[in-house]
């Protein structure tokens, strides 16, 4: 930088006289115009101008990106001043207030999200606007009834800005699953119905107590063996074939078979595969049983 480097010096008169010289010169590093033997001004290049008051292209550039940064962002972004007037909105936000940000600029918050009034976020926000406290978290009916949308807010020089993300059908998921798992447990508790999870290849992962009663096998020992050696030996080949076109087709399918007991008892059941899929690949299948 300009003001590490050791300075020429020239007098103003002789650097009026070779002006062109010694602005060439400053390029490279800085020169001291003198005013009767003392120092009076300093020649310095504008890059190094631009770094000693904290500016430089780099960061005009940087700066100059922002915005656009902001635009780009999926999640809508709603940022207020001090008195709770909206002050800029992205994209994004527009799309999920599905009004444009024309129309939004300076109306008040609560009037631009009305699922804000007598709601938890209000209060949080009050301290983002009085004490720059943040806040992240998980807001229902902030944009429409029945949605939910996670919130971050976050201080800004002008007041404070919300990140809204709608998170509806994350949530939708969470419901089903836990749905899912009721269902389970009640069946379960039933006790009348067998389940085994298997692999792609057949061998049992998992089974409930329904089918290691119905077998008469150990809970353990269960787990190491194909569950195709738990049928009959004349079902044997109508299972494989099920399954094949379970894990082609994606369908679920169901046969009537026949389970071995420990005894070597045949029992009549009647069973449904379904397949257990991944994002990316077949996990394996799912097998629930009844008595046939």
């Amino acid at each position: 930088m300009a003001s590490a480097q050791e300075p020429q010096r020239v007098s103003a008169a002789d650097f009026i006289r070779g002006f062109a010289s010694w602005r060439l010169q400053a390029a490279r590093k800085p020169v001291v115009v003198t005013h009767h033997g003392k120092d009076a001004h300093v020649l310095i290049s504008l890059d190094d101008y631009r770094r000693l008051d904290g500016h430089s292209p780099q960061a005009d550039h940087l700066q100059a990106s922002f915005p656009g940064l902001v635009d780009a962002v999926r999640d809508g972004i709603i940022v207020i001043d001090s008195m709770w007037r909206v002050a800029m909105l992205n994209p994004a936000a527009c799309d999920m207030i599905e009004r444009p940000a024309a129309a939004l600029i300076g109306q008040e918050l609560t009037d631009v999200l009305p699922g804000l009034q007598g709601n938890l976020l209000s209060s949080h926000i009050h301290r983002l606007l009085v004490h720059r406290e943040r806040f992240s978290g998980d807001i229902p009916g902030l944009l429409r009834p029945r949605q939910w949308a996670r919130v971050d807010l976050v201080p800004v020089p002008v007041g404070g800005a919300l990140i809204v993300r709608d998170i509806s059908a994350t949530m939708d998921d969470v419901a089903m699953s836990d749905t899912r798992e009721a269902t389970l447990a009640a069946i379960e508790a039933q006790g009348l119905i067998a389940r085994a999870s298997i692999t792609v290849r057949e061998m049992i992962e998992d089974a409930n107590e329904a089918l290691t009663a119905l077998v008469g096998a150990d809970p353990a020992a269960i787990r190491r063996v194909r569950f195709s050696a738990l049928l009959a030996m004349n079902e044997r080949a109508a299972f494989a074939e099920a399954l094949e076109g379970v894990f082609r087709a994606g369908v679920p399918a169901r046969l009537v078979s026949a389970l071995v007991t420990r005894e070597g008892v045949a029992t009549p059941v009647l069973l449904t595969i379904a397949e257990r899929r991944s994002a990316y690949a077949s996990d394996g299948a799912v097998i629930v049983m009844t008595r046939a």
